[in-house]
């Protein structure tokens, strides 16, 4: 603990998107009040801003506290901000007597007040959960990529079996509809071609009139702005208006990802899923009726405690029914605190490895046709970032695949014309043609 404010700070960030954007709004924070960003070894502040989802994250918190102490013993000033902070709380103090603070994800804005109380001697933990407090509190987006985040709505209240989401971000609530569209202008008055909104249920944004699909047309009507996307939805909350704009919105990406889990509706039930196998077709079908070209990409858990092979084999018969350019698929893990955690018929890991390893070649194999089927299609490609050889740029399509282009005196932040000459199973290759916006 130091008895010095700190004068550099450096963000870690685990997890979602929606932590990468937490984070970015916490460098803006620090840097606001003229704090410089630093890298992790030489930072005065170091923030771990964690997520809870993957399995054993918080062990992994703690091995990451332990190599922050330097040779000569000092540490630096401390935060472990996010899910694992909200879950764990006093703990992580009482487990690592270096951590000066102990922040929930919805109380990052106090940081500031906590890092000059550490500056005094003293150890916070705020673990509250005040809804959009934060938001208020935080500075003006500042300089932005291509590329930016917007977090439009917070919290869950689905209360899936397997999931401690609820109990780390709180109740659902959405963000003001003025405060997102001038955030959004924001953005792009600081350099963002691209916006993607985020939420935990990002399609339950809404005011009691208004849902996501109003919202993502008042951002179509954006100048400057280029290409609006969303994640993560939940299926229960694929309004008509939203679907709709996937078909009448042409900044509307043509990619949705919409996360079933599973195949069979008994084990749906059992992780208190909202929808049924059925349901979720429907869905899949109504979008595609509107946007038939949409990329689709979804989430999976194999392993969920009493699953039986008959339950996998209806997992993979959806998966082929409807046909996904990319999804992430995991083992079901327990989380303390969840129901399932406790549930009979824990499957054994050996067959849950199995399971996994037979959905996620069925997956491969699926993004690997969707990519050679873009072969030979013209598209735009917004370039992010800089590639491995010299003159060569990165972007994504449309449908969020990466494409590698040779573009000797263009920029990021440019969006070009390309033909795709190659197809690998994990990126494109394009052969570029004129740029078309700058």
């Amino acid at each position: 603990m130091s008895n010095e404010s700190p004068k550099t700070f450096h963000v870690k960030n685990y997890g979602c998107q929606m932590n990468v954007y937490d984070g970015e709004r916490m460098a803006e924070m620090f840097a606001a009040r003229g704090m410089e960003a630093s890298d992790k070894e030489d930072a005065d502040l170091v923030i771990l801003n964690t997520c809870h989802i993957r399995e054993k994250a918080a062990e992994k918190v703690y091995s990451e506290i332990g190599r922050l102490r330097r040779k000569d013993g000092s540490s630096p000033v401390i935060a472990v901000a996010g899910c694992v902070a909200q879950a764990e709380g006093g703990e992580i103090s009482r487990r690592a007597s270096e951590v000066d603070i102990v922040v929930g994800p919805q109380a990052y804005h106090k940081l500031p007040d906590m890092v000059a109380a550490v500056a005094k001697g003293e150890s916070t933990v705020d673990l509250g959960l005040p809804g959009l407090d934060k938001f208020a509190a935080l500075p003006k987006r500042r300089k932005t990529g291509p590329t930016a985040f917007l977090t439009v709505q917070e919290g869950c209240d689905k209360f899936c079996t397997y999931c401690v989401v609820p109990y780390t971000r709180g109740a659902e609530i959405s963000r003001p509809f003025a405060e997102l569209v001038d955030e959004a202008k924001a953005l792009v008055d600081a350099g963002a071609k691209e916006i993607t909104l985020l939420g935990q249920n990002v399609n339950a944004w809404g005011d009691g009139e208004q849902d996501l699909g109003t919202l993502i047309r008042a951002l179509d009507r954006i100048d400057g702005l280029h290409r609006i996307r969303y994640m993560t939805s939940h299926p229960n909350d694929m309004t008509d208006g939203l679907i709709a704009a996937h078909g009448d919105v042409e900044k509307l990406m043509p990619y949705l990802h919409l996360p079933v889990q599973a195949g069979n509706d008994r084990i749906l039930k059992a992780m208190n899923r909202s929808h049924s196998r059925e349901s979720y077709l429907r869905i899949i079908e109504k979008v595609r009726a509107v946007r038939p070209d949409i990329a689709l990409s979804g989430d999976f858990i194999v392993g969920f405690p009493g699953e039986t092979d008959a339950e996998f084999e209806d997992t993979l018969s959806i998966v082929r029914e409807t046909v996904y350019s990319y999804a992430y698929s995991f083992k079901y893990s327990p989380r303390p605190g969840t129901p399932a955690a406790t549930m009979d018929g824990q499957i054994a890991p050996e067959v849950a490895d199995e399971r996994l390893q037979r959905l996620q070649a069925l997956i491969s194999e699926q993004q690997a046709a969707f990519n050679r089927g873009t072969l030979g299609k013209r598209t735009s490609v917004l370039l992010e970032k800089p590639g491995k050889l010299e003159g060569q740029l990165i972007g994504k399509s449309p449908w969020l695949q990466s494409v590698h282009i040779l573009a000797p005196g263009l920029s990021i932040g440019d969006i070009v014309d390309v033909d795709i000459v190659e197809a690998g199973p994990l990126s494109l290759k394009g052969e570029l043609l004129m740029q078309v916006a700058a």
